[in-house]
């Protein structure tokens, strides 16, 4: 299998105009996995960052993938046909990568999968049956990372009712997460998007500003009349019990830290805490789930949807093993005196290099196995089948019923 860089500058056959990147951070049988965002200041360094992420998420969950990401320079709030035209550019200037499948790519900020199904096929590139189907990965994502912030509020002994939220990101994570933080009985006290913020420490109407999200896009922020208008640096500093970053990368540096009133920090989007930041945090007494912990839900629920589970049943598996597990790591860097970060990295790398092993050095079972799930995306085996052994599978292998060592 041909061996590519780990970071690609990517530009367009004939004109050289740069289009983006893509990073691939590991492998596994010469593959990764991970998002295509479209933003138009994407770069290689964020890419970078955001692959590495994705090997930890993989490790952390024992899946077998390597770790990628991809961004497309470009306005995502463009119109359709602005975005197709633009990410079919980029497939053709990548197809080499997709097509030896050395990087795989999923629907992230800014794209949905429906758009990354068009694109693999409008570069002659056939999509497997059961690909790129589904719910979309950020109710998931919300999911967990719900569930994150339960566990951390479980263990500081925070009750989540009438517990005030502030949530960075009003997006395809930000809104079902507040939606699942207002059910819970708790206030969504402020949101932001890249067009600014909002806050009322009463709680803000979040079935209103959905419904003026899916309208309008991020200018929503400004055309809602209740609360008070605030530029989004000021967001992190607002009394909130439960922050939760869904927005881009390294938005919380070492100068914020002094300024958060949070006890908790629920990560929803990748590598938006700094590592000092972290660990400034950490000394402060502030819980922060690493991101690669709380926004596991968009990978894990669409592996699961991908074997056939109903959305119904993956939540229900996020609350009943995901929360306990994250308690259980929380709980024991506590008594470690050890930041979970380090802690759960530690984890997602053993558990990396073992699921590498295994996958490359295969037993007859583990052949079997792969060639069951070929002949699945094919479409050749029934759903209801592969739901119903796919239970074990999640249960023993995912780390939703193990305790890091």
């Amino acid at each position: 299998m041909n061996k590519f860089p780990r970071d690609i500058v990517v530009r367009e056959e004939g004109s050289g105009a740069l289009l983006g990147f893509v990073a691939l951070d590991s492998t596994i049988e010469g593959r990764a996995h991970g998002g295509l965002r479209m933003m138009p200041d994407v770069s290689q360094d964020e890419m970078a960052k955001l692959a590495r992420a994705m090997t930890l998420k993989f490790g952390f969950l024992g899946l077998p993938q390597g770790g990628a990401k991809a961004g497309v320079l470009g306005d995502p709030e463009r119109g359709a046909e602005a975005r197709r035209a633009l990410l079919h550019r980029f497939a053709k200037a990548i197809r080499p990568l997709l097509a030896r499948r050395a990087y795989t790519p999923y629907e992230d900020m800014g794209t949905t999968r429906a758009e990354i199904r068009q694109m693999l096929e409008g570069v002659g590139l056939p999509v497997p049956r059961r690909d790129y189907r589904g719910n979309p990965s950020g109710d998931y994502t919300a999911g967990t990372v719900f569930e994150a912030a339960r566990a951390a509020a479980a263990v500081l002994g925070i009750g989540l009712a009438g517990s005030r939220v502030a949530i960075e990101g009003f997006g395809e994570v930000g809104q079902p997460l507040a939606e699942m933080f207002v059910r819970a009985g708790a206030r969504v006290v402020a949101i932001s998007t890249s067009l600014g913020g909002l806050y009322d420490p009463g709680g803000l109407n979040i079935a209103k500003l959905r419904a003026l999200a899916r309208q309008l896009g991020s200018i929503a922020v400004q055309k809602y009349e209740a609360g008070e208008h605030i530029e989004n640096s000021r967001l992190k500093e607002l009394p909130a019990d439960i922050f939760c970053p869904c927005a881009r990368h390294d938005t919380i540096q070492t100068t914020d830290v002094a300024a958060i009133p949070a006890a908790i920090l629920s990560c929803g989007a990748n590598c938006p805490v700094a590592p000092q930041a972290e660990l400034l945090l950490w000394q402060r007494g502030v819980v922060c789930v690493p991101d690669f912990v709380a926004n596991t839900g968009g990978v894990l629920g669409g592996t699961m949807q991908f074997c056939g589970w109903r959305p119904a049943e993956i939540f229900a598996f996020f609350g009943q093993l995901f929360r306990p597990a994250v308690e259980r790591l929380i709980r024991a860097a506590l008594e470690a005196g050890k930041p979970p970060r380090e802690m759960a990295e530690d984890l997602a790398l053993r558990r990396f290099d073992e699921v590498k092993r295994r996958a490359e050095q295969p037993s007859l079972a583990g052949r079997c196995f792969s060639a069951g799930v070929a002949l699945y995306r094919a479409g050749w085996v029934p759903a209801r089948l592969v739901r119903t052994l796919s239970r074990g599978y999640f249960s023993d292998r995912v780390p939703c019923t193990a305790s890091p060592r």
